[in-house]
């Protein structure tokens, strides 16, 4: 195991020493967020989704850093939006003419967990929302003990 990995696994990010006990650094969650099923018409609307991330940022506390950029497709096309936050990103794509909105928000902060589902179904009709919630960070580490190549059954 690198030294510095683990020296950079005994600070948090507000830059304490953590326990000794504690071997992992917890940088936040990402949320990935599908929902097919959508209403069309409103995928294809900047001005609704634009207000749909508003109250994602607004419930969650989230704090916008500069103007957020914005991107709509021609034609029957959807919407591109960012935010860039104090605590990350909030990313959202629309596919109307597949009925699917995707969002993706990662936080560096800990968050309550928000009510995607119920939101995407109530305001875009979607009938399936898939959340994946993903913990990021550096993964637990043993600082006591450090396998070689040989002791995991590779060449030494």
């Amino acid at each position: 195991m690198n030294k510095r990995l683990l020296e950079l696994a005994r600070v948090s990010p507000e830059g304490m020493q953590l326990p000794e006990v504690c071997n992992c650094l917890g940088t936040g969650a990402e949320w990935i967020v599908d929902a097919s099923g959508c209403d069309s018409e409103l995928l294809a609307v900047e001005r609704v989704i634009q207000a749909f991330c508003e109250v994602i940022i607004g419930e969650l506390q989230l704090k916008v850093v500069g103007t957020p950029q914005w991107h709509q497709f021609p034609g029957p096309g959807g919407v591109t939006g960012m935010y860039l936050l104090s605590e990350s990103h909030l990313t959202c794509h629309t596919f109307p003419e597949y009925g699917l909105l995707t969002l993706n928000l990662y936080c560096c902060r800990p968050r309550e967990e928000w009510g995607w589902e119920r939101e995407l179904r109530r305001r875009f009709s979607a009938t399936d929302v898939r959340i994946l919630r993903v913990a990021r960070g550096i993964q637990p580490v043993d600082p006591v003990h450090e396998q070689t190549g040989a002791e995991q059954g590779g060449d030494s």
